[in-house]
């Protein structure tokens, strides 16, 4: 079965005059690549396949390109021009009327609404249902990083700040989003699964005791590694070197994949993230040391007050 929405990859390919052509997947996308490498080799395409880790649009498998006339990543939204790279969607559908579960736990009948890149898709039948309930909805436009309406990322929530409403619903998998919007927004957080049908409140504290914690093992450090992105859509150098001004034992490295095992090896007594904002919140018990976001780091150097605290973003 052809990934949703990839039915006009071929005339695509075609158009551009490719011959050679990369595919990448994430990991939850991975088994499909036999599948689709055999259909574009039938079609008359050379096909390789990056086997590399892929964790979103901001990292792409660019290194491809100079053995493929066109890279094709799937199940992300751009982040940003490539020119010789199709970004194909991966979208997931569920039962609409399973927005049912969040009701009871809305205090206000103004919301705002967002949700993954899986599930934009829903975000008008979503809208319409709520509204049906007597719920008025906004849903804000996001930016460069995620350019649907209601769309937002774990690096960016620039489309839950747009609703500018006191309280948010996200629709989707997982905690890390909205309890980053709820720590950017400071709005009441509705968290709906549509796979499960589970409707929560979400509650940030939790994080923010864990991440007080690291923050004062952090100031033991005797040295402190700024940790910089290859990846194309993580790398933040300028941000890096501010923060490397900072403290006189800070060093910038670095790092096409942050493991702990490089960690390790390169010794340093604390480090700081400025690639994907979520690996220091969600790898944390894996790092042999502390690995603080840049907003972290900052509350550390005294710069920034722990009641300025806020969730790393990728603006």
């Amino acid at each position: 079965m052809w990934l949703t929405g990839t039915s006009d990859l071929i005339p695509k390919l075609k158009k551009r005059g490719a011959k050679r052509v990369a595919l990448q997947f994430p990991e939850g996308l991975k088994r499909r690549a036999t599948e689709i490498a055999a259909l574009l080799k039938d079609a008359g395409f050379e096909v390789i396949v990056s086997g590399d880790p892929c964790y979103g649009a901001c990292d792409l498998a660019l290194s491809t390109l100079e053995i493929a006339d066109v890279l094709v990543h799937f199940g992300h939204a751009p982040i940003d021009d490539q020119k010789n790279v199709i970004f194909e969607p991966y979208t997931i559908d569920f039962d609409i009327t399973i927005l049912e579960n969040v009701l009871p736990l809305l205090k206000s009948k103004s919301i705002g609404l967002v949700t993954t890149v899986q599930h934009v898709h829903l975000i008008p039948a979503m809208e319409s249902f709520l509204v049906s309930k007597g719920i008025d909805v906004k849903i804000a436009k996001g930016s460069t990083r995620t350019p649907y309406r209601g769309q937002v990322l774990g690096c960016n929530f620039a489309a839950a700040k747009g609703t500018q409403r006191d309280e948010i619903l996200f629709v989707g998998t997982g905690l890390f989003h909205p309890i980053g919007i709820s720590l950017v927004t400071h709005a009441r957080v509705i968290s709906l699964d549509p796979l499960t049908g589970m409707a929560q409140e979400v509650n940030s504290e939790i994080l923010l005791r864990r991440r007080f914690g690291v923050i004062e093992r952090a100031r033991e450090a005797k040295n402190v590694g700024i940790i910089v992105s290859a990846k194309s859509g993580q790398q933040r150098l300028a941000l890096a070197k501010r923060l490397e001004a900072l403290a006189p034992n800070a060093v910038i490295i670095t790092m096409t994949d942050v493991n702990p095992d490089e960690l390790l090896n390169l010794g340093f007594s604390c480090y700081v993230n400025t690639a994907c904002p979520r690996l220091a919140y969600d790898d944390q018990v894996r790092f042999p040391v502390p690995v603080l976001s840049p907003q972290e780091y900052e509350i550390l150097c005294g710069v920034r007050s722990w009641d300025d605290y806020t969730i790393d973003e990728i603006t």
